[in-house]
């Protein structure tokens, strides 16, 4: 059955993910905007209204003491002395009136600005009045003026204002518990988004974990059925191997050792004096004699009979001699312990290792002279071959021998190693267990040869 892929529903997930995100920010910046407006155009512009409205609060209590000062006779000045000081007041005043007619809160009434500006017209007509009685020298009636009409008028603006300033701590409050509101809002959405962006992140999360677990598995199942399979192929290429030499040994020679008896009987027979018949019987003797070599030779390179009969440790020293007289490579061999006996599977996997490793050096290196070292343990064998020449190339990690050995040493349970050491070349560390038990991985461990 074809699994469906994984790739749309995580897609899915993200997509929603995003989209949520996105939201929520389109929000956010939504909410910030309006506690912008609020502080800008609401907080902001109330302070400034009250600060204006603070100021012509002042300047109407300094009014006050004036009137105070000119009502009572308090100080030896005529009323028209405090012209001047009036003038000023009434500058700054008006000044102060016109910036915040200017800067008035949104929910000021229209009738309360008017009456605001039309109490301090009538005041200061009242004002004008005052320093014509006070000009023409009727000081009590000017004082009765100031008890009277300019009291009241000054009283009602400071009413007014009081009135406008209760309504900016009104206006200014409502903001702020907006604002807080605001920020309300916007706390319980991001909880909201965060733990929906946690389920999402969770759910995105568990489906990839047991996506990849369901893939890892599947994966992992034919890393073993590739494992079994190539343990199988190397089986039968073995058994093919050790046929082959059985019946290159047993028929070739044996017909190849008839052959040179017989012909050894036919010289003996030969006249004396047939010199030249006996040269070519002798020549013909000598071929068949070193066919039969030939073919002994390739059935141990099949599979050598030393392995069945004296175990690994002695098959290594006995190939590698092998090796340097048909190669002329000087081979700098070197052991540490050994005296266990090392069979089937372990001693076949190891010795193909070791051959193809050396016909490597024999094909890439490009060098006479390579090193094997062997350390033969109580549970474990490492063998390195190492070498001088042109290093591996990294094309050559998937050639079809370097493949073989890493099958082999997973066969085992073992680990391969292709290094490049500082010196330049090769060297190719192998390491196996052991504690192997059967047939495709490593094993038996007996007490002696056979």
């Amino acid at each position: 059955m074809i699994e469906r892929s994984p790739v749309p529903r995580q897609l899915l997930g993200l997509a929603v993910t995003l989209t949520a995100v996105c939201a929520f920010s389109a929000y956010a910046l939504y909410q910030i905007q309006g506690l912008r407006t609020l502080q800008s155009e609401i907080l902001d512009r109330n302070r400034r209204d009250t600060l204006q409205l603070l100021r012509i609060q002042n300047d109407l209590n300094q009014l006050g003491l004036a009137l105070r000062d000119m009502a009572e006779g308090v100080e030896p000045y005529p009323i028209t002395a405090y012209r001047q000081q009036m003038e000023r007041l009434r500058i700054d005043l008006e000044d102060a009136l016109l910036l915040e007619s200017r800067i008035a809160i949104p929910e000021r009434r229209p009738d309360q600005q008017q009456m605001l500006h039309g109490a301090s017209q009538r005041f200061w007509e009242t004002v004008s009045e005052l320093w014509d009685l006070a000009g023409a020298g009727r000081e009590k009636e000017a004082e009765a003026l100031i008890r009277t009409r300019l009291e009241s008028e000054r009283t009602a603006m400071t009413s007014i204002i009081a009135r406008l300033l209760v309504q900016n701590n009104e206006a200014e409050a409502a903001a702020a518990n907006e604002i807080q509101s605001i920020y309300g809002r916007v706390e319980r959405n991001i909880y909201w988004m965060l733990a929906a962006v946690l389920v999402a992140i969770g759910l995105t999360g568990f489906l990839v974990i047991r996506n990849n677990r369901q893939l890892f598995e599947h994966v992992y199942r034919l890393s073993e059925e590739r494992k079994e399979l190539a343990g199988q192929l190397i089986k039968v290429q073995e058994e093919s191997y050790r046929s082959l030499a059985r019946e290159i040994h047993d028929e070739f020679g044996q017909v190849l050792t008839a052959v040179g008896a017989m012909l050894a009987r036919v010289e003996r027979k030969v006249p004396a004096d047939a010199a030249t018949l006996r040269a070519d019987i002798h020549e013909v003797r000598e071929i068949a004699q070193h066919t039969l070599e030939r073919a002994r030779t390739l059935s141990q390179m099949l599979h050598p009979p030393v392995l069945d009969d004296y175990g690994l440790e002695q098959s290594v020293e006995w190939y590698l001699k092998q090796f340097e007289k048909q190669t002329a490579m000087k081979v700098n061999y070197s052991k540490t312990g050994g005296g266990v006996w090392i069979g089937d599977p372990v001693s076949v996997h190891v010795y193909r290792i070791l051959q193809e490793a050396l016909t490597n050096v024999v094909k890439h290196a490009g060098v006479n002279e390579v090193w094997v070292t062997a350390q033969y343990g109580p549970e474990s064998l490492i063998l390195v071959v190492e070498d001088r020449g042109a290093g591996i190339r990294p094309s050559a990690g998937h050639g079809i021998g370097l493949i073989g050995m890493r099958e082999r040493a997973e066969l085992l349970r073992g680990a391969i190693e292709f290094v490049t050491p500082d010196a330049g070349g090769t060297r190719v560390v192998v390491r196996v267990p052991l504690d192997v038990g059967d047939g495709n991985g490593p094993t038996n461990h007996g007490s002696s040869g056979r």
